[in-house]
């Protein structure tokens, strides 16, 4: 399985772009899409509260399905049944679920209501994907798990620990789903499972049909386990304030690494029945972060990876490959740069994504801290009292209000075409925490200027 996850948590892509992108995946070797909805799911009734305001309807969870099929990419849905549900512990509703008062990150599994509302989510979520063969029910990073006041109790009267509790949550999730859902596989990320003994895994979790993995980790499945724990495996993520174009990862050794470490290693080869890659161009570490890069920025890094992982290693005929497909003339990793327009779907904001990243702030600063006339003749006391020479301002007058003319057309364009991906709440915070932070300090000058 070659999953492309889709993290719909922040930058949801319109359906339409969608329909452009999944035959680019296909085309790069993908075979699967792996599909973190969180608040993007049409949800209805009790739990409609959770949806965000430009939600998919039911009717574009089936298109988006049919894409898929299209396309041969197999849909995966995630739910998150244990951390990384501050989505829904934000809400007044369900705060009597937190693990921690104060922290909405992560359920609090002995509040018998905990488990009720995560059967509720998975059903709903199911409903709308009868035909998919898997679910990742999530489990990664339960924050503060072991700190709130019920689960102190329980592990004082039961002489257990935070893994014992984990361990118990999940095996009650996975129980469910082998009830009502006949035949479905589920997977889940491996990095709690990493911190708990194998004697513990033994008689636990593993004996359901599970397979376990955290950015390219390995699977743990019946029947047997290996002797010792799985090693360490890297995990590549880019930083949570990623500013695009996302990096190349050819000079980033942990981004090659998550790709070669899909397969199983040779201690856990015998218990994993198939190895899973999953690469992920992050839209948002949580809930409350700010976004990362947008999914057509992350393209080209997206397109080196999958083509790595088919061919084992990034040779001239995977490099030539990836240019077809992406439409560029050259691709240079170590510096993490591609040469020429780009003919895949989004390369319009690719570049121009490069120009903010690369010239806005720049530009600015240049005209408004480095032009000594502004400095001598139009300070902020100057501007403040409206007091100034208008032989002095002319002469940087036309050279501000050109840049700034410039610019704001610029800023248009990229608008309309981010209109044509994402919704209005993605387009608006990008462009307040990329775009406004530099432009405005020269819309403020030439504002007062005028």
């Amino acid at each position: 399985m070659r999953l492309v996850h889709l993290d719909l948590k922040g930058a949801a892509p319109r359906v339409s772009y969608l329909e452009q992108v999944f035959p680019l995946l296909s085309q790069l070797g993908a075979n699967g899409v792996l599909i973190e909805y969180e608040d993007m799911f049409p949800f209805k009734g009790e739990l409609e509260l959770l949806k965000s305001p430009y939600a998919y309807s039911e009717e574009d969870v089936e298109r988006i399905q049919r894409l898929a099929e299209l396309h041969k990419l197999e849909v995966v849905p995630l739910v998150q049944t244990f951390g990384h549900v501050e989505f829904i512990l934000k809400h007044e509703k369900y705060q009597h679920l937190r693990e921690v008062e104060r922290f909405p990150n992560s359920f609090n599994p002995h509040v018998p209501d905990t488990l009720a509302l995560v059967r509720s989510i998975l059903s709903q979520v199911m409903e709308k994907h009868r035909r998919s063969a898997w679910i990742h029910i999530g489990a990664d990073e339960v924050f503060h798990l072991g700190e709130g006041t019920d689960s102190k109790n329980w592990m004082s009267r039961n002489r257990g620990d935070a893994g014992t509790i984990y361990l118990k949550h999940i095996k009650e999730v996975l129980a469910f789903i082998a009830t009502q859902f006949r035949g479905l596989r589920a997977l889940m990320w491996d990095d709690m499972l990493r911190k708990i003994g194998v004697g513990a895994l033994r008689g636990g979790v593993v004996r359901q049909r599970l397979q376990g993995h955290h950015g390219a980790g390995a699977g743990l499945a019946p029947p047997r386990l290996p002797p010792e724990e799985p090693p360490e495996l890297a995990e590549g993520a880019a930083g949570a304030a990623t500013l695009g174009p996302a990096a190349l990862p050819g000079h980033r050794p942990h981004r090659l690494a998550e790709v070669r470490g899909t397969g199983p290693p040779p201690s856990l080869a015998p218990a994993v029945p198939e190895a899973v890659g999953r690469l992920a161009p992050f839209r948002r570490y949580d809930h409350y972060s700010a976004l990362c890069e947008l999914l057509p920025v992350a393209i080209p890094s997206l397109a080196v990876c999958l083509q790595t992982l088919v061919n084992g290693g990034f040779t001239e005929e995977t490099k030539r490959k990836v240019l077809e497909a992406l439409g560029f003339q050259s691709m240079q990793l170590e510096q993490s740069t591609c040469e020429g327009r780009g003919a895949f779907p989004g390369a319009e904001i690719y570049h121009m994504v490069e120009q903010v990243n690369g010239h806005l702030k720049d530009s600015v600063l240049k005209a408004l801290e480095e032009e000594s006339t502004i400095k001598g003749w139009f300070s902020p006391y100057h501007r403040k009292r409206q007091f100034g020479n208008p032989r002095n301002m002319e002469s940087f007058g036309s050279k501000v209000l050109k840049l700034h003319e410039d610019w704001e057309s610029f800023v248009r364009d990229l608008r309309a075409h981010l209109e044509k991906v994402y919704f209005p709440d993605t387009v608006e915070e990008w462009m307040e925490e990329n775009v406004d932070p530099y432009l405005d300090p020269l819309r403020d000058l030439v504002r007062d200027y005028r």
